[in-house]
């Protein structure tokens, strides 16, 4: 991150005229928005640091509702995949964006605005002129006191429109029995389900027959019984005896779930995004950073903490919450767990003693041993080393992985955007796939009626139990079962 503000007059370049645009009715120029404060959040929606941005644009465009304002999202995506609309337009509906939003596939407009990093805020005066740009997370104060500098002193100048801008938008509802689904976890014949966007877990049995929702559908960060419980947006789950425990990603919390009791607890999380950089300590007196996956292991809840490049264990017999793996700075580099280096770790699986976890932004499968301490790379290369290829470990290819499922001798990976199912063999060090095709050029979508077999769109986990992978596959609200002997691929169907 840098800060880097503008004291020099620069004329806002202007946005191409054939580029596409989610969340307006039509394409929008700074022509048609002179005399509005211009907010320009640049972002690309796997980036942790874009999505905790999110909610403060949201409480920004709030406040200055029917005001001379405009905030505009510039998409300029990192991975292949996210170059696509319909997936763009995915993410828009999954973090419930309402500001219109710029595909800048090519990344024209960053390089017009000499951007260098997401999420990069850039702030333009009724005249057109490039008064902020900043990069970097946690710039709501800042964004804040600009735009009320330049109602105030562009006011007294009669610089603003008269009338502000009314920016016609068609967000359509998913009316389904999961919406984004995130994380699974099995145990005795139950699985439970993070609805992520319905903000409540789902518990059932093996034929899909719901025996528990637990969250009201509202999002919130509310204890109590499974009527009145609330979560927003939550991920990870785990079993544990007779328990659940939860990511609970967006209230930056741990959450409990007491199946015998009905009773949700929250263990660790202030309710507020923590810092970079924290030593830990009692599990609610502690801020977290949008835990994203849990893992269970004897007394430790291992948390992959993808706001802070870090693994984190919350310890139930001490009530203490702690980092367990990595220094905070993104990279992929290994070695001793508090010297390793990760990148928004977001999936977990524990076997035995080793600890597998998907690193999403270097697009790799790491382990930690969790005798020696040592953080090792099984398959990935960098934070920009991404594909789909198959082969030997050193030499396969993910592209963002979110999910995956260690077995003794393989590793079930939800190859999230190929939208892919992939395999590690331990023993033979190679990587193959089990669903999707390499170089495919599109996926099947629920609502396309041409569709005779619907494939994977966006998986964020697979578990293994009885000869088959149960699979979240997120962007088509299912989960999808997949037999291992008979390699057929079927959708769960979930009985109210």
């Amino acid at each position: 991150m840098f800060d880097k503000f503008y004291t020099k007059v620069t004329k806002a370049p202007e946005f191409p005229s054939n580029f596409d645009w989610i969340n307006s009715n039509e394409p929008l120029s700074l022509e048609k928005l002179r005399g509005h404060v211009i907010v320009l959040d640049f972002w690309t929606y796997c980036c942790i640091n874009c999505m905790h941005t999110l909610p403060v644009l949201a409480q920004l465009e709030r406040k200055y509702d029917g005001k001379p304002v405009v905030f505009i999202g510039i998409h300029s995506a990192k991975f292949f995949n996210e170059q696509d609309r319909n997936n763009i337009e995915q993410a828009v509906r999954r973090y419930e964006i309402s500001h219109p939003i710029l595909v800048d596939n090519q990344m024209t407009v960053w390089q017009k605005y000499g951007v260098s990093g997401w999420p990069t805020i850039v702030i333009i005066d009724p005249n057109g002129t490039i008064v902020h740009k900043q990069s970097g997370e946690g710039q709501k104060e800042v964004i804040e006191d600009i735009i009320d500098v330049l109602l105030e002193k562009d006011g007294k100048n009669g610089d603003f429109a008269k009338v502000p801008i009314k920016i016609t938008r068609h967000i359509p509802q998913d009316k389904t029995t999961l919406s984004y689904p995130g994380k699974l976890s099995i145990s005795n014949g139950k699985i439970a389900i993070s609805d992520s966007n319905h903000n409540r877990i789902v518990v059932m049995d093996m034929t899909g027959k719901i025996e528990h929702i637990v969250g009201n559908g509202k999002a919130g960060l509310v204890d109590g019984n499974f009527v009145d419980a609330m979560f927003f947006r939550p991920q990870g789950v785990v079993f544990k005896d007779n328990t659940i425990f939860v990511a609970d990603t967006e209230n930056h919390a741990i959450r409990k779930i007491d199946m015998t009791t009905s009773k949700v607890t929250t263990v660790a999380g202030t309710g507020k995004q923590g810092p970079w950089m924290s030593s830990g300590g009692k599990g609610k007196e502690t801020s977290l950073s949008s835990p994203w996956d849990v893992a269970a292991k004897d007394n430790l809840i291992f948390i992959a903490m993808a706001g802070n490049h870090q693994i984190w264990a919350y310890d139930t017999k001490t009530d203490t919450v702690y980092p367990f793996a990595g220094n905070g700075y993104e990279n992929i580099i290994d070695g001793g767990r508090m010297r390793a280096q990760l990148a928004q770790p977001s999936g977990l699986s524990m076997w035995n003693d080793r600890l597998y976890f998907a690193d999403s932004e270097t697009s790799s499968i790491r382990e930690i041993d969790l005798q020696s301490g040592y953080v090792r790379t099984i398959v990935g290369q960098g934070l920009f080393s991404f594909g789909c290829r198959d082969g030997r470990n050193g030499e396969a290819l993910f592209q963002h992985p979110l999910g995956l499922c260690a077995t003794p001798n393989q590793i079930f990976v939800a190859d999230t955007y190929n939208s892919a199912l992939r395999v590690i063999d331990l023993k033979n060090e190679n990587v193959s796939t089990i669903i999707g095709k390499q170089g495919m050029s599109g996926i099947c979508r629920l609502d396309d009626p041409s569709c005779d077999s619907l494939g994977l769109y966006e998986p964020s986990d697979v578990k293994f139990y009885q000869d088959r992978l149960y699979i979240s596959d997120t962007n088509n609200h299912l989960i999808r079962v997949y037999d291992l002997k008979t390699n057929v691929l079927k959708t769960l169907e979930i009985i109210n």
